[in-house]
Parts: structure tokens; C-alpha cells; sequence
């Protein structure tokens, strides 16, 4: 039995919908034994599928081939999850190391940005109450008159 790629992708529950793994197809995410295919190519029982989403790139071996979405319990009839230790530990990695994966500099700040820079922008001075945000100088008579 036979199956398109982009509908077994969606039916193993690889991807979320089906035009999000045309998608992926589409920009060269998928390959199978390292080379990109689209969406509309038949895959087999026995194929191995690689599938790319940073930071790792996943490795799956057909069991099924099939064309309707299957219950989460039943995805391990469907696919073997064959991925690389390696790969496996980067991710490990990746969650323990807590980053994100925004580039810095681009999008809206996170929480903590924010707070950075708003303690950069307006810096807090505990216990200093002659401070004050409106900056109204008094200057005494002098100042004045060496002002002018």
C-alpha cells in the first residue's frame, strides 16, 4: 500500500495539518535517503523519512502506510522513530540550555528584555527621594546670575 507524503506526514501526526507538511515538502524540509521530495511522491512501508525541524532533524521508518489521521495511541504502529542519538542529545541540549530560538535583536522583546530595558531607560534610585522624573531645576539666585 501506498500513501502520498504530505498525507502520511499529517496522518502519523508529524505535522499539525496537512498544507503545513506540503509546506515543509515545498521548502526542502522532508527528504528520503537524502533527497528532497515533494509532497505528491508515494511512500512505502520500509522508507526511511527524514524530516527537518530545528533544531534537529527527525528520522522516521514507515510501518503503515496510511491516509487517514490515526488516534496519538496509535502512532507507534504507524512510524519508528529511528532518529540519531546525536541528534537526540542536541535537543536535550536545547531544552536544558532554555534558549528560545529567536535571534536576538528581532521580534518583540521577551518579559525579561522588556524589564531590562525599562530599568536601563529609567533606572531606579531606592531611597533617593529629592529625584524626580519631571526634572524641574531650581536654581538658586547665583546660578541664575552666573547662568546669565
Amino acid at each position: 500500500m501506498e500513501a502520498r507524503l504530505d498525507k502520511w506526514l499529517w496522518a502519523a501526526r508529524i505535522f499539525k495539518t496537512r498544507s503545513i507538511a506540503a509546506d515543509a515538502c515545498k521548502n526542502g524540509r522532508v527528504t528520503i535517503g537524502g533527497v528532497k521530495q515533494k509532497a505528491s511522491k508515494m511512500v512505502k512501508e520500509g522508507d526511511v523519512i527524514e524530516v527537518r525541524k530545528p533544531p534537529i532533524t527527525y528520522s522516521f521508518k514507515i510501518l503503515q502506510a496510511i491516509q487517514n489521521r490515526v488516534g496519538a495511541k496509535l502512532v507507534p504502529e504507524v512510524l519508528e522513530n529511528v532518529t540519531t542519538k546525536e541528534q537526540l542529545e542536541l535537543l536535550e541540549m536545547n531544552r536544558i540550555s532554555g534558549f528560545v530560538g529567536r535571534a536576538r535583536g528581532t521580534g518583540r522583546p521577551t518579559k525579561k528584555e522588556r524589564r531590562d530595558l525599562d530599568d536601563f531607560i529609567q533606572p531606579v534610585f531606592w531611597g533617593d527621594s529629592d529625584f524626580d522624573n519631571d526634572f524641574d531645576f531650581d536654581f538658586d539666585d547665583e546660578d541664575e546670575e552666573e547662568a546669565l
